[in-house]
């Protein structure tokens, strides 16, 4: 592949948010390579050729090292020069915490929090050196307040959220000309409440944000290096802002309102 147009690798991009991200970065003439483990990705990527760009697809398992190693190993053996990074990949795991399989749990962590370390630090190493880039985690307004009945999920963003503002503030201080932000999505109509388990809860059955809406928010945040940006209707804003006023056990009160399974 020739590259002539800025790079943006996505993970996490064969549907939802991700995949809107991808279209948002087609559309402003990025060339892509989209990453997931799963058979779509294919076809996102033949729908995104659609766009005039191009665009490559790996199909990785991010919830190992070894599947993460390859896609920067990709890299290197094209001697692609990533312009933007966005690290979406993530899975939810909803009940209980001792009924929950500790593999599932496990796993979670690997692919949202393990990886996501492994692929940003191996990235902007390179992005630091040539003192140019932009990174995009998406985190979740999960990430304010601790989550009762998906524990490990909301602990996973929350660490996303820590990890991510880190980060930019190192940058800040070495005066490295890199963007860092960290989007937060409330409940967005995609199919992670179905893949989480999570289809008889309060927050499946709101009103959910357009994941379209959510992307051009999350890019339109990088492009002008803001640090933070919380995605969609008013009320994830709210409800972000009034968790700094809860002790946690409060706010944790609050969350389970959202996430507990309801009474049949």
């Amino acid at each position: 592949m020739v590259q002539k147009n800025k790079l943006a690798l996505i993970t996490g991009a064969s549907s939802g948010i991700g995949l809107e991200l991808a279209k948002v970065f087609a559309q402003n003439h990025y060339d892509l390579i989209i990453v997931s483990h799963r058979e779509r990705i294919e076809e996102a990527a033949e729908a995104l050729r659609g766009f005039g760009v191009n665009v490559e697809a790996l199909n990785e398992d991010l919830s190992t090292k070894e599947g993460t190693q390859k896609v920067y190993d990709h890299l290197l053996q094209g001697n692609k020069e990533v312009d933007s990074l966005v690290v979406n990949a993530g899975v939810g795991t909803s009940g209980v915490a001792w009924e929950i399989p500790v593999d599932e749990q496990l796993r979670l962590i690997d692919l949202n929090v393990k990886s996501l370390v492994h692929l940003t630090s191996l990235v902007l190493k390179d992005m630091v050196k040539a003192n140019n880039g932009k990174i995009l985690m998406t985190s979740s307004i999960a990430a304010d307040m601790p989550g009762p009945y998906y524990a490990v999920y909301a602990a996973s963003k929350a660490f996303i959220q820590s990890y991510c503002q880190a980060i930019r503030y190192e940058i800040k201080e070495a005066d490295l000309k890199i963007h860092v932000t960290s989007m937060q999505p409330g409940s967005t109509d995609t199919e992670f409440f179905e893949t989480a388990g999570m289809e008889d809860t309060k927050a499946n059955q709101e009103n959910k944000d357009d994941p379209a809406q959510v992307a051009q928010e999350g890019f339109d945040a990088l492009m002008a290096n803001e640090d933070n940006v919380v995605t969609g209707k008013m009320m994830n804003k709210v409800q972000s802002v009034m968790s700094n006023f809860m002790s946690e056990q409060s706010g944790a009160k609050a969350h389970a309102s959202s996430t507990k399974p309801l009474e049949n």
